[in-house]
């Protein structure tokens, strides 16, 4: 298996950290490390931390001197990891039973790859919807290449589950780690510049849970129309230089900008090096994606659950690890 080490960025989540740590140390294989940064947290999450190093030797515990933000604490934790690989983890999600050695298995039969992800399990949990995202990508563990990602966004049938990264630790560097201008969407772009570089990993099976808080970093920022719109500014910016000329290709082919909305939409319209972006496959799927997030706000999550199953918005409970 590939070295891998988990770094979690932490701040006031010390009510969800158990069960993220012990997700991890409940994994038929181990992580070489699990680095945990407390970024200045006020409630319990230093005691709780303390406690979890002094019983498992895997975690290394860090904490900044002040609160630094995610983006700065994430960094220092890709600085401190020694593996191969580094997945950036959550204080507040959950892995699954399988998810490291299923992603490790396929990565170190696939070395070329830049990151491996499953199926992601998003969970709203103010509002009780349940959703899967990059389903039938393929039906078994395997390699995509850049240009079979472009195929299959080009079908409406890609998407990286961020929170189920498993990333090349050099390729992530390579990327810039995580860019504090690009704020709630770092991981996005970190994906999809890593992915569409090198080819992905997938495992078809929801190997990670995302717990989506209405008072979230993400979504405190997305409801921030000037910083949002600056965000994406920056995302087209970085897109349009020399050297991600290869990688923008892919993403102009394929219409992956889809999925910030109409915001992005506007955007690509503002400056004319930026509207080569908007396609026909792009538009189609810029609209579609807008009107179910507006349909979203006011549909009972019975319903709504009942629509995402019926189209084929989530997957099969996956199977038990391999010994």
């Amino acid at each position: 298996m590939p070295t891998l080490s988990i770094v979690i960025p932490n701040y006031n989540h010390g009510q969800y950290l158990p069960a993220a740590v012990n997700a991890i140390l409940r994994q038929s294989v181990q992580p070489a490390e699990v680095v945990i940064i407390d970024d200045g947290s006020t409630d319990n999450s230093v005691q709780i931390l303390q406690e979890l190093a002094a019983k498992h030797p895997v975690i290394r515990f860090y904490q900044n001197e002040k609160n630094q933000g995610a983006v700065y604490t994430i960094n220092r934790g890709i600085d401190l990891a020694t593996s191969e690989y580094v997945f950036l983890a959550a204080a507040d999600d959950e892995i699954m039973p399988g998810f490291l050695e299923k992603s490790l298995t396929v990565l170190a039969k696939y070395p070329q790859a830049g990151l491996c992800c499953t199926i992601g399990d998003w969970r709203e949990v103010a509002t009780g919807l349940n959703w899967h995202v990059g389903v039938g990508m393929a039906d078994s563990p395997t390699y995509l290449s850049p240009e079979r990602m472009v195929e299959l966004e080009r079908a409406g049938r890609f998407y990286i589950a961020g929170h189920t990264a498993v990333m090349k630790r050099t390729a992530l560097i390579e990327a810039g780690k995580c860019i504090p201008e690009l704020k709630m969407a770092v991981d996005w772009f970190n994906n999809y510049l890593i992915g569409f570089r090198y080819g992905i990993c997938y495992v078809p099976e929801p190997l990670a849970v995302f717990n989506i808080h209405s008072n979230s970093y993400y979504k405190k920022s997305r409801r921030d129309p000037q910083l949002y719109r600056e965000v994406l500014q920056e995302i087209m910016r970085r897109l349009t230089l020399p050297e991600n000329r290869d990688v923008a290709e892919r993403i102009r082919e394929g219409g992956c900008l889809y999925s910030f909305a109409s915001p992005m939409l506007k955007v690509l319209r503002s400056r004319p090096e930026y509207r080569r972006f908007i396609t026909p496959n792009f538009l189609r799927k810029n609209l579609w994606h807008s009107t179910r997030l507006i349909v979203k706000k006011f549909t009972p999550a019975p319903l709504g659950n009942l629509y995402f199953k019926l189209a084929g918005l989530r997957a099969k409970s996956p199977s038990p690890a391999s010994a």
